[in-house]
């Protein structure tokens, strides 16, 4: 059993280690995470950048960690509740493609803020990326059905209109964007959720 003042530095350094990694993910996502050094996510704590090495061993380590945790962020915003009428889907679009998502990248999904970044990553980061991907696919398959194809376009639709969305400066760009885009995987979920009920109906049923 640890005694008291080795486990309140215990404690003291994981308090450090959960803050380095809430402060360091939002930095990463507003401002990237390749241009920000050790002592940048440091500073932002409080705390000197020599103190970095005694939580992570390198900076990539660092990236890893953050990936875990911002895939799992990913899954919260746009994993379906087994909904099949499309209601949750729409909710979680929705969210997802609204402007103050667009306008504060620091508080959303890392797959539209560091796609690039994990794209030049080391291969374990590129696969539990992959692996996080996949997830959301299947997940999105299992409520819009079909072979797969339909759930990786809507997907990507999704992250793909936050991105273009951010690049603009007006906000009736911005909008246009996102809600032209809404608009388009709304009706496609519907269109695809109609064409699963008649194939599933007898074909005396069908109309």
């Amino acid at each position: 059993m640890k005694d008291l003042p080795t486990r309140r530095r215990h404690d003291r350094k994981q308090e450090t280690r959960d803050a380095l990694l809430r402060s360091s993910s939002s930095i990463a996502k507003k401002s990237g995470f390749e241009t920000t050094g050790v002592d940048g996510f440091m500073g932002a704590i409080g705390m000197a950048g020599g103190t970095f090495y005694s939580h992570f061993k390198s900076k990539e380590a660092l990236f890893a960690v953050l990936m875990e945790r911002e895939l799992k962020n990913s899954w919260e915003m746009l994993a379906v509740r087994g909904d099949s009428s499309g209601a949750d889907f729409e909710q979680r679009v929705r969210a997802y493609l609204s402007s103050t998502h667009a306008l504060h990248p620091e508080d959303g999904c890392a797959l539209t803020s560091l796609a690039a970044e994990i794209a030049r990553a080391a291969p374990p980061v590129r696969t539990m990326a992959e692996r996080g991907l996949t997830n959301l696919q299947q997940n999105w398959r299992a409520c819009v059905g079909g072979d797969g194809e339909m759930s990786w376009t809507l997907l990507a639709q999704c992250v793909g209109a936050v991105t273009l969305a951010r690049m603009v400066e007006s906000e009736s760009a911005r909008s246009e964007i996102l809600v032209s885009n809404l608009r388009s995987m709304v009706r496609a979920f519907d269109a695809n959720s109609k064409a699963r009920r008649v194939v599933g109906k007898p074909r005396s049923a069908r109309t």
